[in-house]
């Protein structure tokens, strides 16, 4: 539960720092035609402006803020056996994707995990955790990296950014008609913004926010069935689904920064309506895909 209110936490954040600096510049005024009319248009174009300026700048600082979260090491000159077919097995699967070669790191963590990050296909990070390295056959970690470089070869960082910027822009669109219809009917401001749309609108930012992360995790639980199928395909479905069943045997609590956990292989268990802010399925479900492909 703890995941899940700071994921939570940090994209509302983000929205509301935005949405404060805004005012601050005056840009809110936009929204009001002569301090009486809402105008939708306008609004429309403030949300977007908003929405999408966090999830983009997350996204171009991704590679950056992965390595310095993680404290991951590039591989530049292999240092061992183990760093030259960590290399040689990206670069054989980036081949067959049709990405140039990513760039390959290792982190240092006992949990059993890797992640793909970056702006732009050609140009990503694909890193494992030596935890992985250390208690996966190599079959598996094979299947692993393959999970991730179909990640990058589906561009699901840059469509994970657009969907979250999309949910984001109807979020601050919505709370703030929401926060003026409540100043106008309940609070009986006639002019400008008064109280009564600050207080509803942040309210319901927080509000919808939550709610809108809800579809943001749905589409990352799909985009996980959409990387174990380019995973099967490239490293082999067994390899896959032994892949799979590893993690489950060494199944632990993602120690993955939270604003990096959807990009992993694996994340923590969730039931009820905690599920719906998995950002990935259950091991069991993605094992049975993969069996019924």
């Amino acid at each position: 539960m703890k995941r899940i209110l700071l994921f939570l936490a940090t994209n509302i954040a983000v929205l509301v720092v935005l949405s404060v600096v805004m005012r601050l510049l005056g840009i809110d005024s936009i929204l009001a035609e002569q301090g009486t009319q809402l105008d939708f248009q306008a609004l429309l174009i403030f949300s977007a402006v908003i929405g999408f300026a966090g999830s983009f700048i997350s996204l171009a600082i991704s590679k950056w803020s992965a390595k310095r979260m993680t404290g991951a090491r590039v591989i530049e000159n292999p240092a061992n056996a183990t760093e030259s077919w960590l290399v040689n097995t990206v670069q054989r699967q980036a081949q067959i994707a049709g990405i140039g070669m990513p760039e390959v790191a290792v982190y240092d963590s006992p949990e059993v995990n890797a992640f793909a990050t970056g702006a732009r296909k050609n140009n990503a990070l694909v890193a494992v955790s030596s935890g992985l390295l250390n208690r996966l056959g190599r079959d598996e970690v094979e299947a692993v990296l393959a999970h991730e470089v179909s990640h990058v070869a589906n561009g699901d960082m840059v469509t994970l950014t657009l969907i979250q910027g999309v949910v984001n822009t109807f979020v601050i669109f919505l709370s703030r008609i929401i926060g003026f219809f409540v100043d106008r009917l309940i609070f009986r401001t006639e002019r400008g913004y008064g109280p009564g749309f600050f207080i509803a609108s942040l309210v319901a930012q927080i509000v919808l926010g939550i709610l809108a992360s809800a579809i943001v995790m749905w589409f990352s639980r799909q985009r996980e069935f959409r990387a174990d199928a380019g995973a099967a395909r490239l490293a082999g479905r067994e390899s896959m689904i032994s892949a799979l069943e590893g993690l489950k045997r060494v199944h632990q609590p993602s120690q993955l920064p939270e604003s990096m956990q959807a990009f992993g292989i694996s994340a923590g268990r969730a039931s009820g309506i905690k599920r719906l802010f998995m950002s990935h399925p259950p091991l069991d479900e993605r094992i049975a895909a993969l069996r019924n492909a």
